[in-house]
């Protein structure tokens, strides 16, 4: 007896999306449950799992197809023997690098070294191997049903540059010399990072964007920080991160600047007694935003809680769409890979978005002397149709006093 695998619902108002990946090959035993397809939506991926135990008899799709919800996408055998080689008699169309160029022989070769491991590989893990020239075979995957994910890959290319780490095949990936083969890859756009592009050209199009910039010594924040982390820790099982003093700082902010808060719809401006805060969060397929609601009402375990789960589920893959419904104000935290300074761009529909930056010793005037302290540049980004500078300046200053004195987001200043 067969059985069809469909689409599953995608959530509100998501009528369609990519695939992704196949987790699995023609002829893999499946248990119910587990998923045999990711699904890309305009925001999250999205698992397809199998409702019956059985063995997969056939995919109807391919990486890289558009699919609606309750299309049939494989076909289940019910109660069937594992086929003995599972992926030499999977259609041309379940192949997992479909709609990508087809590498070069020299890397075809280097991104088989294991023809199990290479079967299950993402088009942008694939790519990431043959960048760097690692034998996926020997790198332990530390994504979901501990699958490779691009961190993997780079991680395990860093190790090898500095002696240690997964061994890498012969062929060497670097530059091609003079007269040498030059090659091109070309790699269609994941639904997600189609979304990313168009949200922010659309931000930039239909707002008058516009940032300002300050700097905060971090000395306090830190202090607090290494004063109370390990109590904190015991009390609340959680790391004392500094998100948790920002959202804070920004609640003040935005209750004092409301504007700052709202966003425009239509000819109407929409005002909120309530800060949800959209956390910008790195995930393999591209940057994420779910939302820490009620902010104004969260103590910093709570929101530490909030933001360390967030990051665990975008690196999974498991954030849903009411993950990220809302938001009535963003923080992202470039400092977390290097970034000095920047213009961050709004969040469509919001209004504002607080760009947090590396933390370094630099040399400061206090009190007439020359100083060593560990600054930030912080940036506010806005919507000049909505937010005058003198409310988005105002709400910065206010953001910059608390880091500078945590006491002002105890007794509410």
């Amino acid at each position: 007896m067969t059985t069809e695998v469909k689409v599953p619902t995608l959530g509100e108002s998501v009528t369609e999306a990519t695939v992704g990946e196949l987790l699995k090959n023609v002829g893999d035993a499946v248990a119910v449950d587990e998923p045999i397809i990711s699904l890309e939506t305009d925001k999250v991926a999205v698992e397809a799992p199998s409702p019956v135990a059985g063995v997969i008899k056939e995919f109807k799709v391919g990486v890289g197809d558009t699919v609606e919800v309750d299309a049939v996408i494989a076909v289940i055998e019910e109660g069937a023997a594992p086929a003995k080689s599972s992926g030499e008699d999977a259609p041309k169309a379940a192949a997992p690098d479909a709609g990508v160029e087809k590498a070069a022989p020299a890397q075809a070769k280097e991104a088989s070294a294991s023809a199990d491991a290479s079967q299950t590989l993402s088009p942008a893990v694939r790519r990431a191997v043959l960048e760097h020239g690692v034998d996926p075979s020997t790198i332990k995957g530390t994504g979901k049903d501990g699958r490779l994910t691009k961190e993997d890959v780079i991680a395990a290319a860093e190790a090898k540059k500095s002696g240690g780490g997964a061994s890498a095949p012969a062929a060497s990936s670097a530059p091609a010399s003079d007269g040498g083969e030059r090659r091109e890859e070309r790699v269609k756009m994941t639904r997600m990072r189609q979304t990313i592009a168009k949200r922010l050209k659309g931000a930039q199009d239909n707002a008058a964007l516009l940032t300002t910039f300050n700097d905060v010594d971090m000395s306090a924040v830190i202090e607090a920080r290494n004063k109370y982390k390990d109590l904190f820790a015991k009390k609340h099982d959680i790391r004392l991160g500094f998100m948790g003093f920002f959202a804070k700082a920004a609640c003040l902010a935005l209750k004092d600047v409301p504007a700052v808060n709202a966003y425009i719809e239509g000819d109407e401006i929409v005002y909120h007694d309530y800060v949800d805060i959209s956390v910008a969060v790195s995930a393999p397929n591209g940057l994420v935003v779910p939302v820490i609601r009620d902010a104004q009402d969260k103590g910093f375990a709570r929101i530490e809680k909030d933001i360390a789960d967030f990051g665990k589920r975008a690196k999974d893959g498991t954030l849903t769409m009411d993950d990220m419904k809302g938001g009535t104000f963003t923080i992202s935290n470039g400092g977390v890979f290097g970034s000095l300074m920047s213009t961050p761009i709004i969040n469509p529909p919001q209004s504002a978005v607080l760009g947090l930056h590396r933390i370094e010793d630099r040399p400061v005037v206090v009190n007439g002397e020359i100083v060593i302290r560990p600054m930030m540049y912080i940036a506010l980004s806005y919507d000049h149709r909505l937010i005058d500078g003198r409310e988005a300046v105002t709400a910065l200053k206010i953001i910059k006093e608390a880091i500078e004195d945590p006491t002002r987001m105890l007794i509410d200043l």
